[in-house]
């Protein structure tokens, strides 16, 4: 009788090894922001570098002599305005933050129902020209119109005239109608970053502080502004850095005496043709936002934030 032997058991499938193909899709997706940013950030920047160092005219051409003077030249002559522009970018940088965090605040905490409308109130002014919101406070603060006339009233333009900011009974043509319309124009960059910060803390750290019988004041000062630093930190560097190289409400709110470097350098670029000038008070400026932004970040305990 013959005996049946059983087959050998079936070896196991070996697992077949992951392909690789997907390993340059990273890279592939990086690359039209990087063209993007070679493209009109670091070739603008190269070309701009290259300037600051030519001499030469525009009837003669410029030529690439590496005069680094013209920095120091610039420095020492436009320096009145790199200081009023640090200046007007910085108060109306605290305006912004003064009146940016209670409204910030209360979109976050207390708006209910009615959040939404707020928030579309305050990015509606982004749906109108940046010139012409400028334009509009050339009316509102117009001479003999209802706020020159409230102001005179509450005597508040005898203490911006003491202070240097106004200039007799009107507003117009002085700092302080600049300083109002780089507060208009940037508000919303200060309320957005604010809003979003005060919107991630946790609501249970405010009711744990309530049980704890901390006053308002302390649970603000220990607890809601600690943690909505980041939004402070955003929202300062957004209005900052832009309201610093600003040069349209210097030139339609204010007047020769309170022009900015960025009317310096429109005007080297597009009346008197000095390019050369023109470029190093561009890197001039943004040298010095660099350091400004970079000590401010260092001081703040943000620096996770760069």
């Amino acid at each position: 009788m013959a005996t049946v032997t059983e087959a050998p058991p079936l070896a196991p499938e070996q697992p077949k090894p992951p392909r690789k193909r997907g390993r340059w899709t990273p890279y592939w997706l990086l690359l039209p922001g990087i063209l993007w940013l070679l493209i009109f950030f670091a070739m603008p920047m190269i070309y701009q570098a290259s300037t600051s160092v030519q001499t030469g005219s525009l009837e003669e051409g410029y030529k690439v002599t590496w005069h680094f003077a013209t920095y120091w030249d610039a420095l020492s002559e436009y320096y009145p305005q790199f200081l009023r522009s640090v200046l007007y970018a910085g108060s109306a940088t605290i305006l912004c933050l003064l009146l940016g965090y209670p409204l910030a605040y209360l979109i976050a905490f207390r708006a209910g129902r009615w959040r939404n409308l707020i928030m579309i109130l305050v990015i509606a002014p982004f749906f109108t020209s940046f010139l012409i919101r400028t334009l509009a406070w050339k009316t509102i603060l117009a001479d003999g119109g209802p706020v020159v006339g409230a102001l005179n009233t509450l005597h508040v333009l005898d203490v911006t005239t003491w202070l240097g900011m106004t200039e007799g009974d009107r507003v117009l043509a002085t700092p302080l109608a600049v300083v109002c319309g780089l507060t208009y124009n940037f508000l919303p960059f200060m309320v957005l970053p604010l809003y979003t910060s005060l919107e991630r803390i946790d609501p249970r750290l405010h009711e744990a502080a309530n049980d704890l019988y901390a006053k308002p004041t302390t649970v603000f000062r220990r607890v809601t502004f600690p943690l909505s630093m980041p939004g402070v930190v955003s929202g300062t560097l957004l209005t900052f850095i832009p309201a610093a190289g600003d040069y349209v409400n210097a030139d339609l709110l204010g007047s020769t005496d309170t022009r900015m470097v960025g009317n310096v350098i429109q005007t080297q670029f597009l009346r008197i043709l000095d390019y050369p000038t023109a470029a190093a008070l561009s890197f001039i400026l943004m040298a010095a936002i660099l350091v400004m932004v970079t000590v401010y970040i260092r001081r703040s305990g943000t620096e996770d934030l760069v």
